[in-house]
């Protein structure tokens, strides 16, 4: 397969044409082969629009095609369990987007099928490859932080407070994998395990602070899903962390990383509207540097691909530069740093156990039955 393109198929079209249709098309080795959507209308018109007439609405039999080597799988999250050991039985390698699975048992099934079946498989936590993001995760494996101690990550926005328009409705619901805690803390869990290591307890506070919405008609959807929450997470390296997310922070738009050492310390600030490039970089270090701006990543994919300047374009570049890092696996070398079904495992270990200590646990051992 080195000497070939990787074809891929794509099941999903609305982040899936957003993001990883341009993502795979600025690699060269992958080839954006076919794309398959559960409604007609909904592939017929992402076809059109990405130039592929190859479309399908039955994903049993896409992922069984002998002409596709990856299958992308970026449906709602309650269908990831299904189509991800479907396509991994079918002899193909996998990239899920995250959350891999709606519980712990079905991504550590996910990922027992990826390991008996052999097939290579990766996540979209394409986070680390933002270029505010990526350019501390390099300074961290540099050992700008000397020994870690301290990380805290901050997200604080309006999006579900009651004066914004309601989203789209399965957010709401946590049984359909809605709540920031899935959908955005993850990518925060999975971030701080990529510089730290490996959780080994956790304690949090879940919480669903608006508890039902008006919609536009007068009816009333109520809201299961978490909008707000605080995470303590302990290491395995002694990192102590805390990340804290919420979405009804009326007037305020924030992402903010603070990392601190024994020799330095390190502050990303962005806001959550923006793009990573607004972001600035500070570090402070004991070695004489003292406190000094910090430039970020200005990695760009090696084939020189125009990345769209839409707001999606960080979100597409990084996704790119995890495809880039993740093709030597296909010539069977090694890939670290991309994350895979077990690091979906692991980020949903997090999250469960999350709820569990809001729900009364208090610190919850993820090391129990090791």
């Amino acid at each position: 397969m080195a000497s070939e393109r990787i074809r891929v198929g794509v099941i999903g079209v609305g982040w899936g044409s957003m993001v990883l249709a341009p993502a795979f098309r600025a690699v060269p080795e992958y080839e954006l082969a076919a794309i398959c959507s559960r409604r007609p209308e909904r592939v017929a018109e992402a076809g059109a629009a990405l130039g592929i007439e190859d479309t399908s609405t039955d994903w049993e039999s896409f992922v069984r095609r002998d002409d596709l080597d990856v299958i992308a799988v970026c449906t709602p999250t309650d269908l990831h369990h299904d189509q991800t050991i479907a396509a991994l039985r079918a002899g193909k390698d996998v990239m899920c987007e995250k959350p891999v699975a709606l519980t712990v048992e079905q991504a550590r099934r996910m990922l027992e099928v990826a390991q008996e079946t052999g097939r290579r498989h990766a996540v979209n936590f394409e986070g680390r490859w933002l270029p505010d993001r990526y350019a501390l995760w390099e300074l961290v494996k540099q050992g700008y932080l000397g020994d870690p101690y301290l990380a805290r990550v901050q997200t604080l926005g309006e999006l579900w407070h009651p004066s914004r328009k309601l989203q789209s409705e399965w957010m709401y619901k946590v049984d359909e994998g809605g709540g920031y805690l899935m959908g955005l803390s993850s990518h925060d869990i999975d971030y701080l395990c990529a510089l730290f290591g490996r959780p080994v307890a956790v304690s949090a506070d879940v919480r669903t602070t608006v508890p039902t919405r008006t919609r536009p008609d007068g009816s009333v959807l109520e809201v299961t899903a978490d909008d707000t929450s605080t995470l303590l997470i302990r290491f395995e390296s002694g990192v102590h962390a805390s990340i804290a997310t919420s979405m009804v922070a009326l007037g305020v738009d924030q992402r903010r990383v603070e990392l601190f050492g024994s020799e330095g310390a390190l502050t990303l600030d962005g806001v959550l509207m923006g793009t990573p490039e607004q972001a600035t970089l500070e570090g402070y270090r004991l070695d004489g540097q003292g406190k000094s701006a910090l430039a970020l990543s200005e990695r760009r994919v090696r084939s020189g691909a125009v990345i769209p300047s839409r707001r999606a374009g960080s979100a597409i570049l990084a996704l790119a530069l995890m495809l880039e890092d993740w093709l030597p696996s296909f010539e069977g070398r090694p890939t670290p740093g991309v994350p895979d079904l077990h690091d979906g495992w692991v980020t949903q270990t997090v999250v469960e156990a999350a709820r569990r200590s809001s729900n009364g646990a208090g610190w919850v051992d993820l090391t129990a039955g090791d």
